[in-house]
């Protein structure tokens, strides 16, 4: 995987940015730095995207780079893979999570295959941009937490930042890879804003690691994307019950970084699983397993998930009852501390 010196050219230092706005800006300079790199979706040129990701990319790079498509998943995606066997580096958007089913097989009959199919003769360095997540109050096909699909697919890779510098940082890095990507962009922190400072050179990090964001002794708080603010505020909300919890945000789904989170778990003795997607068959269980398999010893309690219930998504007015929220948060480490009898 590729690290890349990224420089964002257009924000003002002193203002905050986005998600939105990060994701933005990371596109425009790997137009900019690399004439191989072509935008494509639905309404991602006039419109600017949905969620204005996109927005100024075809009145700054033309039509024919930031490329409005016709509404057919299938068919996006199935260009996508001939423009990367040609040489160039198409970045797609699905619109909203749930659209992007009807392109599945493409994904994973070609887009996935293509580099074992040809003995590594032909990488497909192609982009694949997913909002996902709820917490907008999107209706059935808007709010879907759809990873679970994507990383049990061998031969790509996916990410999903929580924080704007990530945003930028990851999407760069994502561009840069010569193995096709799945970006998973949580819609609902779209508008979230931090202080980054974009006017320095950024060195991206390639795609694997995680991070801690908040260490502590208690207990591991184990998430990636829309829920990390929610853990962050659930181990804030802990200090009043005594715990003192470590957050760790995975950031790679694929490659996964086994050597932070069993670092982390090591030292806690406890962990606990924490995403919008169902609980059955969610990734929570994937994860829940390689840290029992590496941390067997060192843990004082089994390996707990809050998760999605595993329902189809709810209407607007009842997916505060289907994310997992502070409360369900500090009632798995209430259960972590009874069962290790402390």
């Amino acid at each position: 995987m590729t690290t890349v010196a990224a420089t964002a050219r257009t924000a003002d230092p002193a203002k905050p940015a986005t998600m939105a706005q990060a994701f933005g800006r990371a596109l425009r300079d790997a137009m900019a730095a690399d004439p191989s790199v072509h935008v494509l979706g639905e309404d991602v040129g006039t419109l600017g995207g949905v969620f204005r990701v996109t927005d100024g990319l075809a009145k700054e790079f033309g039509d024919d780079r930031c490329t409005d498509t016709p509404l057919a998943e299938a068919g996006i995606l199935g260009a996508a893979v001939g423009m990367a066997m040609y040489g160039l580096r198409p970045v797609v958007e699905m619109q909203f999570d749930a659209f992007a089913y009807p392109g599945f097989e493409q994904l994973i009959s070609h887009v996935a295959k293509m580099r074992n199919r040809t003995r590594g003769a032909m990488p497909l360095p192609l982009t694949v941009r997913v909002p996902y997540g709820g917490g907008i109050g999107g209706v059935e096909h808007h709010s879907d937490s759809s990873e679970a699909y994507y990383m049990a697919t061998p031969g790509l890779h996916v990410v999903t930042p929580a924080t704007v510098a990530d945003a930028y940082g990851l999407m760069r890095a994502a561009i840069a890879s010569d193995d096709p990507v799945v970006v998973l962009e949580p819609k609902r922190l779209y508008w979230s804003k931090d202080s980054w400072n974009p006017e320095h050179p950024t060195e991206v990090e390639p795609i694997g690691r995680a991070v801690v964001r908040r260490p502590g002794t208690s207990a591991t708080l184990i998430t990636y994307g829309p829920s990390v603010p929610v853990c962050m505020e659930a181990a804030e909300a802990a200090r009043a019950e005594g715990w003192d919890l470590e957050v760790v945000d995975l950031r790679s789904l694929v490659p996964f970084d086994d050597e932070t989170v069993s670092a982390s778990v090591r030292r806690t003795g406890r962990a606990v699983v924490v995403h919008e997607s169902g609980g059955f068959g969610g990734p929570g269980g994937e994860i829940a397993a390689r840290v029992t398999e590496r941390c067997f010893h060192h843990l004082e309690a089994p390996v707990l998930r809050v998760a999605g219930f595993d329902i189809p998504y709810p209407p607007p007015m009842l997916e505060r009852h289907h994310l997992p929220g502070v409360d369900r948060i500090l009632d798995a480490v209430a259960r972590l501390q009874w069962e290790a009898g402390s």
